[in-house]
This record gives structure tokens, C-alpha cells and sequence, in this order.
């Protein structure tokens, strides 16, 4: 048995101790009713999400599937990008974490080159620190892709990153800031595609700052749903630029048998098509609770 869930039994033995000596005494202690409360937050699953919409959304569908299940949770959504979170998952501070198996990889391991999806999760396994558990992935996935217009595509007979060499003139290649140090950034595509382009951070969301006419090339997560509304052409990466980036939840070792069941049927009943429906019901202005409780309720979950 896993030291924290030994802890809530001893924490639940106690809890229900003290409750059966206060039913026996004339009056109440005010501070053991305090340390009760303790007691109970300590016990909830701590979930996190990034500060991101699809990502919250598939957060809160992990911590509503827990609460059906009985088990207690604590929401700690928007915290950031992944140097920010990353290092609260491995000290335990936050139990359960959606994240995307290429990018995560990456992250411990800046050198793997495996980029289909089954040997990408294999090589995620391999590479977590021990103290984090992978549990099963989804078909769902939100990875990073270079995308142009239609009529850029057109003027430019573009269908695979590697035709942007037969562009004429500089390539703006746009995405948030941080893209320009990942390795599927400018580097990568001047190793991998032989391409030197201009650089150029986006205040907007890239899909739009595209359809503008700001920069050429965006950086755009393949579930957006700005893809389609936009008209956005997605380029095909021939080479393997981008890993597989598949949904997986990162779970604090300590807890992960306890909560497999229940996060395991998330990941197997989420597709890609559910993910980007979802990205646009909360574009459309939809509450992430209210989506992620219609999705639960409509996959039979909950």
C-alpha cells in the first residue's frame, strides 16, 4: 500500500476517533473540529492545469471524473508553462496533471528522436523521474504544427515544411515567445528542413496574427479550432519535427494505482474530435465546468 493512501486511512481512523469522543462529551472541542478540517483538505487530490483553455478544460474533466468517483479534490488551474509546474509534479505538490507526451519527453529528455506515438509513450515511461507515474494516453492530442494560409499555401505550392525552401524572399515564423528556444523552433527547422527564417513572437493568438497577414508561418496547437474557422493549412512534417503529443495524465506516483480506473476511461473514451469540439465550445463562450460535465455525461462516464 502507497505511504500517502496509508496516511488517509490513518488520517480517516482518527477523523472518525475523535468524532465518536465528541458524541460523548457534554461539550465540543473547537480545535480538534479545526484539525478535522485539516485533516479532510489534506486528503484531496491536488489537480493542475496549464494556462490554457484546452488544457484546463481536460483538468477539470480529471477532477469531476474523481469527485463522481468519491474521491476529494483540489483544483489548481493556470499555473503557467511547464518550467513553472513541472518541478511541483515531481515534488508531489500536485497529484494529477494533463500533459502531452512529446513536449513532456522533451522536457526530460531534449535528445529523443522516437516520434510515433506509441514509441514516443514508451520513451516518456522511461525517461519520468520516479516520483511521477504516466498513466494511459489518449487518442486525443493537442501538438504543436506549422500552419499557413490558404492563399499563402497557393502562391507558394506548399503542402510539407520542407517546400517552404522554394519560398522566395523571408519566412516569418510566428508563435509565442517561448518557441524560439524549443527544439522544433527556428534551430530546429534550420537542422531538420534547412531553413533560415525571421522570428517573430505573436501578441495575439498565432491564428489570428496568420490570418492578418502578420507573419507567414504559425506555431498552432492542432486542436485549435481557429484551424478550421480560419481556414488555416496545416503543413505536413516529413522529417518528424514534432513529436507525437498525445494527451497523458502525470500522476504523482504515491496515488497513481488508486486513481488509474478512473483517469484510464478518460484517456480511452477522449478523441481527437472530442478535443477540438471542446476547444470550440469554450471559444463559443462556454463555461469549462458546464463542458466538461456535458462530455462526462455524453461519454457515459459520469
Amino acid at each position: 500500500m502507497h505511504a500517502q493512501h496509508q496516511r488517509r486511512l490513518v488520517a480517516a481512523g482518527l477523523a472518525t476517533a475523535a468524532a465518536l469522543i465528541l458524541a460523548g462529551c457534554a461539550s465540543g472541542d473547537p480545535l480538534a473540529e479545526e484539525d478535522g478540517g485539516e485533516s479532510s483538505s489534506s486528503d484531496a487530490i491536488v489537480i493542475g492545469s496549464q494556462d490554457y483553455y484546452s488544457n484546463e478544460i481536460v483538468a477539470e474533466i480529471y477532477a469531476q471524473a474523481l469527485e463522481n468517483a468519491g474521491f476529494e479534490v483540489e483544483r489548481n488551474f493556470s499555473i503557467g508553462q511547464r518550467e513553472a509546474y513541472m518541478p511541483s509534479i515531481e515534488s508531489g505538490e500536485i497529484d494529477l496533471f494533463p500533459e502531452y507526451t512529446g513536449n513532456t519527453l522533451q522536457y526530460f529528455d531534449d535528445t529523443a528522436s522516437v516520434t510515433e506515438a506509441d514509441e514516443v509513450y514508451e520513451a516518456l515511461v522511461a525517461a519520468l523521474p520516479e516520483s511521477i507515474t504516466a498513466l494511459d494516453y489518449s487518442e486525443a492530442s493537442d501538438q504543436d504544427s506549422y500552419n499557413v494560409t490558404a492563399e499563402y499555401a497557393e502562391a507558394n505550392d506548399l503542402t510539407t515544411i520542407a517546400d517552404l525552401a522554394n519560398v522566395d524572399g523571408e519566412i516569418r515564423v510566428g508563435g509565442p515567445a517561448e518557441l524560439e528556444e524549443r527544439e522544433y523552433g527556428p534551430t530546429g527547422l534550420e537542422e531538420l528542413y534547412g531553413l533560415t527564417v525571421a522570428f517573430e513572437p505573436t501578441a495575439a493568438t498565432t491564428a489570428e496574427a496568420l490570418a492578418a497577414g502578420q507573419i507567414d508561418v504559425g506555431n498552432v496547437y492542432s486542436a485549435d479550432p481557429n484551424i478550421a474557422a480560419l481556414g488555416l493549412v496545416t503543413l505536413e512534417d516529413p522529417e518528424g519535427l514534432f513529436l507525437a503529443s498525445n494527451v497523458v495524465p502525470l500522476a504523482s506516483s504515491d496515488i497513481a494505482d488508486e486513481i488509474a480506473e478512473v483517469i484510464n476511461a478518460v484517456s480511452a473514451a477522449m478523441t481527437a474530435e472530442d478535443l477540438v469540439a471542446l476547444n470550440q465550445e469554450s471559444v463559443d463562450g462556454g463555461s469549462t465546468d458546464d463542458i466538461a460535465t456535458e462530455w462526462l455525461t455524453a461519454a457515459g462516464l459520469v
